[in-house]
């Protein structure tokens, strides 16, 4: 198996890898409750909830992840890279304020 089919494995988990904008913001940190993503917060501070991050990566204004689903649940993820440290699972816990 070549290592492209390797990394296109995890990609194919992604429903959506929508195609950012310029000028699109980063997600710097997970607003989680009892251990489950509810939130993200932006790179301009901004807290949004689990939908309007989906909506935004939708729309091109969330750049580095894609659209996932559990069930009938949308969801972000990182889109594989081979760098850890940008996977949302590394980013740290922020409250919702």
């Amino acid at each position: 198996m070549s290592s492209d089919a390797n990394t296109d494995l995890p990609k194919s988990a992604l429903d959506e890898i929508p195609t950012p904008a310029e000028d699109a913001l980063s997600i710097t940190g997970l607003v989680k409750k009892s251990g489950r993503v509810t939130g993200y917060q932006l790179s301009d501070d901004r807290i949004i909830t689990q939908e309007e991050g989906v909506s935004l990566a939708r729309e091109g204004k969330i750049k580095g992840v894609g659209i996932a689903h559990n069930g009938d649940t949308e969801y972000l993820k990182s889109i594989p890279d081979d760098t850890e440290e940008n996977n949302l699972s590394s980013l740290p816990t922020v409250s919702e304020e």
